[in-house]
């Protein structure tokens, strides 16, 4: 949510603005490319851990509580926002005690997901304003408290891209189609390993723009150089693989005509951003969010789902008959583009702004 702060300080100039996040959050580096202050707390679930993690985790939620008394008592803010996850939890609780020795600091909360989480519910009950991706999580939140919809906000920086730009800028080959295949920061074994088998039957017919995460880079490498001694470097070179992208995702996201991810909240910002139909595989081992998150996006003609343990079975089809419909691929992007709501920074940015200038200006 950099782009949320980016947008609130635009819209108040003197707004100061602190993140906090979990120690040890992959969240740290985007939020400082941002220019964003930060300081971490201890913070752990307890929901679904099992009884030996149990205790360790109580543990680090009671430090998190203290240290969260302490941020606030240091910072003051006149607003809390909050976006989710076991992380908020302490920080909320220390929100309500400060609360009752007369201070208050008013909370909105985001919940990115079509449907929240335990924590999300949980926050619910705390907060002033409710901000959600889509109509339909209202079903998922209690009734009496102010719900705007205001869509999933995106970062700026991917803006301004179009698939000519996108495919220069990456060295792309400007007339074959591009697969994007991504599974987040630390990426999808399961999505990669698919791929992986499946190379040799897309690269003849597509490029494909791979995004494996770090944990399963030299895997990726392997394969790589596994392919150089059984096919030809023509064909090689159309799989273009990155551990990670920070500033090019915008490109890679442009430059692809159809993505296959995990179907976390960002899928409801980023893909309709650029129009990308998709293939979604949610994410099998936990909750069903994710899989709520997809179902949205296929009743409305914008994605297909594969359920992540038939992916060696059904990738290739399903890459393979998207890929030759232009008409079918052509409505799922209309369908997907249609779903945009590009100012969501924006509008959560005004919420913000809204509270904090029922006080003095901090966030």
């Amino acid at each position: 949510m950099p782009g949320v702060a980016t947008e609130s300080r635009k819209a108040l100039e003197d707004l100061q603005v602190l993140w906090v996040a979990s120690e040890g959050g992959m969240e740290a580096d985007l939020v400082t490319r941002a220019g964003v202050a930060l300081q971490s707390i201890p913070a752990a679930g307890v929901h679904g851990v099992g009884w030996r993690a149990l205790p360790g985790n109580l543990a680090r939620l009671a430090r998190g509580l203290l240290a969260s008394l302490r941020i606030l008592g240091q910072f003051r803010p006149d607003v809390l926002f909050f976006t989710g996850g076991y992380l908020a939890v302490p920080m909320a609780v220390a929100a309500r005690l400060r609360r009752l020795k007369g201070e208050r600091s008013r909370i909105l909360l985001f919940v990115p997901d079509i449907e929240p989480g335990l924590a999300l519910k949980t926050l619910a009950r705390f907060a002033d304003w409710i901000a959600v991706s889509v109509e339909k999580s209202k079903e998922y939140l209690p009734r009496g408290i102010p719900i705007h919809v205001t869509g999933y906000p995106t970062r700026p920086e991917l803006k301004g891209w179009d698939k000519t730009s996108a495919r220069e800028a990456l060295n792309l080959a400007p007339d074959l189609p591009v697969l994007l295949v991504f599974g987040g920061s630390s990426g999808a074994r399961s999505i990669n390993r698919a791929l992986f088998a499946a190379l040799p039957e897309l690269l003849p017919e597509m490029q494909v723009l791979h995004i494996s995460g770090r944990l399963d880079w030299s895997e990726a490498e392997a394969v790589q150089t596994q392919m150089s001694q059984q096919m030809p470097a023509d064909i090689l070179k159309r799989y273009r693989a990155y551990p990670y992208l920070h500033e090019e995702m915008a490109a890679a996201l442009a430059s692809a005509d159809l993505a296959l991810s995990r179907a976390g909240a960002s899928c409801l910002g980023e893909f309709p951003l650029f129009g990308l139909p998709a293939i979604l595989v949610p994410y099998p081992y936990a909750w069903r969010y994710q899989l709520i998150n997809a179902q949205y996006l296929q009743e409305r003609g914008a994605a297909v789902i594969i359920a992540d343990n038939q992916l060696p079975t059904e990738l290739v089809g399903a890459v393979r008959r998207l890929m030759h419909d232009d008409r079918k691929l052509a409505n799922m992007t209309a369908a997907m583009r249609s779903l945009a709501r590009p100012q969501a920074a924006q509008q959560i940015a005004g919420l913000i702004v809204s509270l904090a200038t029922s006080g003095r200006g901090a966030v």
